[in-house]
């Protein structure tokens, strides 16, 4: 192969390389604002009070590197983000992964539904995770609610709890360990401890570009480790999302590993050529 042919042939790997290194660095998933119609409980449990845990899917369509996120809820209105005591973000993988199977029998589905125990769990205190927290709107109504309406059956319907006013905040956090997950079905489960009250995760309409998420699920201390859908058992109401958003990059396929690592030989066998050559050409002065 002649030198100008040679270099071609390099330049084109070395684009390939370029392009394919930045195909894998951007992920981003949303499910868009609230809609004002549902909020539903979320906190870990504190001494007496015991832990209610709501739960959203998101789909991986690639081994994906998560660094960072945000979620929106609702504080009551008599409190503020210094009543904030802890943050906690847990990751499910989907039933009857990491659960017994089969089920209890106590709720009237597990299909589609979280597992029975986290994938792995983040949190403020423990120094695993870093928040911030911002007002959005003094003061927002949902028009209904699931806070202690979580039974197992044949009990599971209530209607939901009613409507809820708080002071609507978005939380920003950050994985301070990013957080490597293969392709698959995940659940994410925002929860905040408050000194007073309760924290609402608000709802939203739907998972928006190529990775939608189906509905959220939720359940308490008691109802543990199974879980009830929140419209479709709950309130009837039909399924709903929940308002949050990942970030993070994806990871190349193994092909294109293979790629990158053709392309780095090659870059290796183009500069061995040229420094022969001036060898050469030293060697015949």
């Amino acid at each position: 192969m002649t030198a100008p042919s040679f270099n071609r042939v390099l330049f084109s790997f070395i684009v390939l390389l370029a392009s394919t290194s930045a195909s894998a660095a951007d992920f981003h998933f949303s499910t868009g604002s609230p809609d004002s119609l549902m909020a539903t409980a979320s906190r870990p449990a504190s001494g007496p009070t015991i832990e209610i845990e709501t739960a959203d899917d998101f789909l991986l369509p690639q081994e994906t590197v998560l660094t960072s996120g945000t979620f929106t809820g609702l504080i009551p209105i008599d409190s503020s983000l210094s009543d904030v005591q802890n943050v906690v973000v847990e990751i499910y993988r989907i039933f009857p992964l990491d659960s017994s199977d089969p089920p209890s029998g106590d709720v009237p589905s597990r299909i589609n539904s979280p597992s029975n125990v986290a994938f792995l769990s983040r949190d403020v205190i423990s120094g695993a995770l870093s928040f911030s927290g911002s007002t959005i709107s003094s003061t927002f109504t949902a028009a209904n609610s699931v806070i202690a309406g979580i039974n197992p059956s044949p009990n599971s319907f209530t209607g939901g709890e009613g409507p809820v006013r708080g002071s609507e905040v978005l939380f920003t956090f950050d994985f301070l360990t990013p957080v490597d997950l293969q392709a698959g079905h995940y659940f994410f489960v925002p929860q905040v401890q408050l000194a007073g009250g309760d924290f609402l995760w608000l709802s939203a309409p739907h998972g928006i570009g190529a990775t939608p998420d189906l509905q959220t699920w939720i359940r308490n201390g008691n109802l543990a480790p199974d879980w009830l859908r929140i419209g479709t058992d709950i309130t009837h109401q039909g399924p709903f999302n929940a308002a949050f958003s990942l970030d993070g990059y994806s990871v190349p396929e193994p092909s294109s590993w293979t790629l990158m690592l053709a392309g780095f030989g090659l870059l290796g066998l183009g500069l061995r050529r040229k420094r022969n050559v001036r060898q050469f050409r030293a060697e015949s002065c």
